[in-house]
Order: C-alpha cells, then structure tokens, then sequence
C-alpha cells in the first residue's frame, strides 16, 4: 500500500541530491500515504470485529457461513463506490472478495468451534 518500509520505521528519505523542495514534498505525501495505511488498518480491524460478531450470530442460529446473494450485493455495491470515487472497480472487487474469503474462513472457525 505504502512506500514505507515497515510499520515502526520512520519514512524514508529521499536522496539527498534532490532539491530539498522536492525532498520536502516527498516526504509529505509519504507521511500521508502512511497515515492513510494506518487508517485502512484499523478500520479493517473494526470491521473484522463486526463480521466475528456476525459469525458468532450465525454459529448460534445454524446459518451458513457464507451468504453469496449478499456478497454478491455487496461487490456490486462496492464496484458503483469505487466507481464513483475514481478508483478501478475491478480492484475493488478483488479486495472485498479476499476480505469476504478471510470472513467466511473466521464465520466457518466460529462455526466449528460451536459444535
């Protein structure tokens, strides 16, 4: 996501027989590029604590881990908002479906841990 080489490391540098204005400029948009993956981090991490809750529900009701008719809903959903926000809908797509893959995986774990 990011041109930062770990997440305790500072942003790296540019070298220094750039101008320092561009220097300055680089590092900026670095800083925020890294402020925006801790962002993405942590949001993640809260949504993946709503889907455990939502496999915990599901595991106590006997419903199927995955619910492909809103999946589906979903990647249609999240295609028109990437759309709309300029980004590839296709890598949106894939996104949502690695993170669906990762939830049905913790909905099954919650499932098998049930029985």
């Amino acid at each position: 996501m990011s041109e930062s080489t770990g997440p305790q490391q500072p942003t790296p540098s540019p070298p220094p027989s750039q101008p320092e204005s561009v220097r300055a400029e680089l590092t900026r948009l670095r800083e925020s590029i890294d402020n925006i993956d801790a962002a993405v981090v942590h949001m993640l991490a809260e949504r993946f604590k709503c889907t455990q809750q939502v496999g915990v529900l599901k595991a106590r009701h006997q419903l199927p881990p995955a619910d492909p008719a809103r999946e589906a809903r979903q990647i249609a959903r999240l295609r028109e908002l990437a759309g709309n926000a300029k980004l590839d809908p296709a890598f949106a797509e894939k996104l949502l479906n690695f993170i669906i893959a990762e939830v049905i995986r913790h909905h099954e774990t919650i499932a098998d841990g049930a029985r």
